[in-house]
């Protein structure tokens, strides 16, 4: 576009804008693929091992002896009691994180992994109580972990 005299005639110069005035552009959203779908397993997941959390959390507190070794066997030396709540906080967390994730919240991406971590951290020091349990919970926590790290931009926020 140029600049056009009262006679008509063209200037060759673009027409001067006020330099308050900003370019309008548009915001890029991330290119959804068949990928997205790993953002929703994870809220999936997270519910799930909230869920499994919170079981075994209610466990500890209910019933001490159910566990495989006693409470000086485990890696970090609490009472099943300690752990219980520890379990039933992470799993009310997840929880929260699952259902975030499954309502596209962006605060459940961001926390989500954080979680997720400190759920691994959790069951790999009570992995001694509860083998299978806890191998179990920290493999859900890493689907959680990737699908989040990997593919957490993808839904539409």
């Amino acid at each position: 576009m140029t600049e056009t005299r009262a006679d008509g005639a063209s200037t060759g110069t673009p027409p001067v804008t006020s330099s308050t005035e900003a370019p309008h552009r548009e915001a890029v959203e991330p290119q959804k693929t068949g990928w997205v779908g790993w953002v929703y397993f994870a809220g999936f997941m997270a519910l799930l091992a909230g869920t499994f959390q919170m079981i075994a959390g209610i466990v500890a507190l209910v019933d001490d002896g159910y566990y495989l070794v006693a409470r000086n066997g485990l890696v970090v030396h609490m009472t099943y009691n300690e752990w219980g709540w520890i379990h039933l906080g992470i799993g009310a967390l997840l929880v929260a994180v699952g259902l975030g994730l499954l309502g596209g919240q962006t605060w459940a991406r961001v926390f989500g992994i954080g979680i997720a971590g400190l759920s691994a951290v959790a069951n790999f020091t009570w992995v001694a109580a509860y083998p299978a349990w806890s191998i179990i919970l920290i493999a859900v926590d890493v689907f959680v972990i990737y699908a989040l790290a990997v593919h957490g931009r993808e839904p539409k926020y």
